[in-house]
């Protein structure tokens, strides 16, 4: 094992599928000379040079439109948008041409794109800095979304999305890129579909991807001091949801807390309660909860965007309630 940080993870598996396959390219705003925002691509400029490393202009609509087409003829782009906030400018090339070129070729052509791109609540970025838009990825039919809660997940997904046919969003998270963790020195792949069981427990199901595991982690030790069980699931594959891990953690602990960074209003948390609700309903002891941010832009004042994000202290008072214990 070695102990890299989350940014590490994603460069070793970017150079490794360089390595591997010549027809793996990344393209993206300043990932060639400066490395990446973030350090993501950092030394795959000086190995792999200009053409298979691509410094883009500031056209999110341009460079994901060119790096889609050059996939319908067997190229592997791996897109880096530096926020997600800007992956609006992109959603027509991802929404009608990746997501929907299978389909509507017949099988004809595929569109085997990677596009990675960090989100979330950093610090004081403001609200046009701020975006969660997994919900928005995760709704569009013929687009994967995973979402990778530590190093070791950020290397193995994005492995198996960069050999995968089917265009891949992978939504990394602004506030981990420093974070450590063990990665295993062999190479491997990690699913695109399924669940982690990171906790087993038999009392409540706290349910997080990418930063709201680690909540609910926090949240579990604390609720454990109290007698209170958590089996914690992180939900690494967004689309599709792991409806069979979804409803057997269900079955067997009997409640659910779903915690997600964005705000409430179609969300991840709803599409995992409608599926509790269609599984599993019977099984329930109490109606499953969402944890959530205020459902306002994201303020720059830090006290105010401190005081609208969930904390794993809000995963600790939903469940204390669900108890009856407030």
């Amino acid at each position: 094992m070695a102990e890299l940080m989350y940014w590490e993870a994603i460069r070793r598996a970017h150079d490794e599928e360089m390595t591997n396959d010549p027809l793996v390219i990344a393209m993206g705003e300043d990932i060639g000379v400066a490395g990446g925002t973030y350090k993501a691509t950092q030394g795959l400029y000086d190995k792999y040079g200009p053409e298979r490393v691509i410094d883009t202009p500031i056209s999110e609509n341009g460079f994901t439109g060119l790096g889609i087409g050059a996939s319908f003829i067997g190229v592997r782009p791996v897109i880096e948008i530096m926020s997600v906030n800007f992956a609006w400018l992109a959603m027509d090339q991802i929404f009608n041409s990746a997501a929907k070129v299978r389909y509507m070729s017949g099988g004809q052509l595929e569109s085997p794109v990677v596009i990675r791109s960090p989100g979330g609540t950093a610090h004081q970025l403001g609200a046009q800095h701020s975006a969660r838009m997994e919900k928005v990825f995760m709704g569009i039919a013929g687009l994967r979304v995973v979402t990778p809660s530590t190093p070791k997940q950020a290397y193995g997904l994005l492995k198996s999305a960069i050999r995968c046919n089917d265009p891949v969003f992978i939504n990394e998270h602004e506030l981990m890129y420093n974070m450590k963790g063990e990665v295993p020195d062999e190479e491997f792949f990690l699913p695109l579909e399924g669940s982690e069981v990171v906790r087993q427990g038999k009392d409540v199901t706290l349910f997080g991807y990418n930063i709201s595991v680690h909540w609910c982690k926090q949240a579990a030790d604390v609720l454990a001091k109290q007698g209170i069980d958590c089996e914690v699931i992180d939900l690494y594959s967004l689309s599709p949801l792991d409806r069979e891990g979804i409803k057997t953690s269900v079955s067997k602990t009997h409640r659910a807390v779903i915690v997600e960074e964005a705000e409430a209003p179609v969300g991840v948390g709803s599409e995992v309660m409608a599926i509790i609700n269609e599984e599993c309903f019977f099984e329930l002891d109490a109606a499953p909860v969402r944890v959530s941010a205020v459902n306002v832009p994201i303020p720059y004042n830090h006290t105010l965007e401190k005081a609208v994000i969930p904390t794993a202290k809000d995963v600790v008072d939903a469940v204390l309630k669900m108890f009856g214990k407030a």
